[in-house]
């Protein structure tokens, strides 16, 4: 874990602590110096109108482009992760529906930086209503206006000065593109005002093995340079810490990563009941990465970046050699893949079925693979030729499925393709609810909690506000994920959880009571789940189960099973 804390030396004597609580996202412990991210640049409310409409046409596109260009050269020093992240940022940035949308505003009598303000709303607007993939990019393109901005103001650019220290960095929230390219060496830990359990901060912030606490109300008002001590856990954090909790603190990293050093090989409980541990990966990139750690495979791959910036459909043999090189650090283990899951919310250029009044409630996943089988037959064909280039163990699986007779469907796609493995995403009660029926068509089912969650709770994942009924602890996220467990152990079939819930220690146990047979993270989480797992025997995990379901709340759900779990685990979370 991050431990560079001490640079900051002992708080003051007599200084005032307190003790603040947002929701942990990225397990472990960091101690140093806040470093607040400089705030957007709000366009003047005086601004007059551009005297030259085209002039300024041609100064806010430039800024675009310069925003386009800062963004590809940080590209090129990034990790693999944060070098897509960025180079799709960047795109956004030179997109010229943006461009002219600022130049319509102008038109109209707006400013520079009011045009370019109004046109970022126009698009947020669209890629909220449109929801998944573009609804997770409104982060990225406000991130990008923001900085357009700037730039026509001739204002510094907005978030993070030059670290000279190990600190701990707050923010409203940070972009993609910013979180991606922090410093690992002197960010210690991150905390924003926003963002969620399932924001792309939570997210990179655990691939990165920062610790991150989200949802943090005092995080913006907190001084520059006030020492903090934050448990990306449990989601405290002590402002001005007394020395000796600063120094238990470091104790317990010190156990943590001992602890961790010594967990290895396939994930089991204490009395050797096993529970695959896999990751997640969305492209060649990750795909390297995962291949080196110590993991049994992929739980989930996604597949949408081989066609989402495609104008027209990837072939087969260009497919091929995509999945042959994801493939290929995998050989001899098993990588589950996610068949293409767009549609609607995520429209592909030459697969666009037209618009929806609710895309999330459209023709996406499966829905557009029976409305155009050409793509879904190109892909599977593909995936089979380099499962046999490459000796992995390839499993495919579909997403958005709602009846036994869509997986019958699939599972006929699958093995008219060569493909030995069929399954399918449980993401919707109505799955959920049938599992045993829906899953005896296929080979294996795997439950996307996030999007379970979503529809279970009737709740807009990327609406902050509604953040608590998006928590995977919901009681009733849980029984949903327990009706789903419970069919596929009567039909016989193994059941895998590839939502960001897996990689959650202490919900990974109560997965595992539950009857969950596998689990897929970030591969930064594998580590801890492992532990949790080996710390337990089965019958502890069901235990577990049967106390977060007698809850009636997810903080009830999540304090029952602190009370029950380890506690020499407690101590390492």
């Amino acid at each position: 874990m991050s431990g560079h804390g001490e640079a900051l030396g002992a708080p003051a004597a007599g200084a005032e602590s307190a003790t603040l609580h947002g929701i942990g996202v990225s397990p472990g412990s960091a101690y140093g110096p806040v470093v607040q991210a400089a705030a957007p640049v709000a366009p003047p409310e005086d601004e007059p109108a551009a005297e030259d409409p085209a002039a300024a046409s041609e100064q806010a596109i430039a800024s675009f482009m310069h925003v386009a260009d800062t963004l590809d050269q940080k590209a090129l020093s990034a990790d693999p992760t944060a070098r897509d992240i960025l180079k799709a940022t960047a795109m956004i940035a030179r997109d010229r529906s943006l461009h002219r949308e600022v130049t319509k505003r102008l038109n109209a009598g707006k400013g520079p930086a009011g045009a370019v303000a109004e046109a970022i709303e126009v698009f947020a607007a669209q890629f909220e209503a449109l929801g998944g993939y573009f609804a997770e990019r409104v982060t990225d393109l406000r991130d990008v206006g923001a900085r357009a901005i700037a730039e026509v103001l001739g204002k510094p650019a907005p978030g993070l000065p030059t670290l000279t220290e190990p600190s701990i960095v707050a923010a409203e929230d940070l972009a993609p593109a910013e979180t991606a390219t922090l410093d690992r060496s002197l960010v210690l830990g991150i905390v924003t005002r926003a963002g969620g359990l399932t924001s792309h901060t939570a997210i990179l912030a655990a691939q990165m093995g920062i610790p991150a606490v989200v949802q943090l109300p005092e995080a913006t008002a907190i001084p520059m340079g006030t020492p903090l001590l934050i448990d990306g856990g449990s989601g405290e954090v002590v402002v001005r810490p007394d020395p000796e909790s600063v120094e238990a603190q470091r104790q317990r990293r010190e156990r943590r990563a001992a602890a961790l050093a010594e967990v290895s090989g396939p994930g089991a409980t204490s009395d050797g009941h096993r529970v695959a541990v896999l990751a997640n990966i969305g492209g060649v990139d990750d795909a390297e990465l995962a291949g080196a750690e110590d993991v049994e495979g992929v739980g989930l791959f996604r597949t949408e970046f081989v066609f989402l910036s495609a104008v027209s459909a990837p072939s087969v043999e260009e497919q091929t050699e995509i999945y042959r090189k994801v493939f290929a650090p995998f050989a001899g283990r098993r990588v589950v893949v996610r068949t293409l899951d767009a549609g609607a919310d995520k429209p592909l250029a030459f697969a666009d079925l037209g618009p929806e009044e609710n895309p999330a409630l459209g023709r996406r996943g499966l829905r557009l693979s029976q409305a155009r089988p050409d793509v879904l037959t190109a892909q599977l064909e593909a995936l089979a030729a380099a499962a046999e280039a490459t000796g992995a163990d390839v499993r495919v699986m579909a997403p958005m499925v709602s009846t036994a007779a869509e997986a019958r469907w699939f599972a006929d796609q699958v093995r008219a393709n060569g493909l030995a493995s069929a399954g399918v995403m449980i993401e919707v009660p109505a799955a959920a609810l049938r599992a045993r029926q829906v899953l005896q068509a296929v080979d294996f089912g795997s439950l996307g909690t996030n999007d379970l969650a979503q529809y279970t709770m009737a709740a807009d994942r990327m609406e902050g506000e509604l953040s608590e009924l998006l928590d995977p602890w919901q009681p009733a996220v849980l029984s949903m994920i327990a009706a789903a467990a419970d069919g596929a152990k009567a039909a016989g079939k193994p059941l895998g959880v590839c939502g960001e819930s897996a990689g959650d220690p202490l919900l990974a146990l109560v997965l595992v009571g539950l009857g969950i047979t596998s689990l897929s993270m970030a591969p930064g989480k594998v580590g801890a789940v492992r532990l949790a797992l080996r710390s337990h025997a089965f019958d502890d995990c069901r235990a577990l189960a049967e106390a977060a379901l007698a809850a009636e709340s997810p903080e009830e759900a999540r304090e029952a099973v602190r009370a029950g779990a380890a506690p020499e685990l407690l101590d390492l979370l």
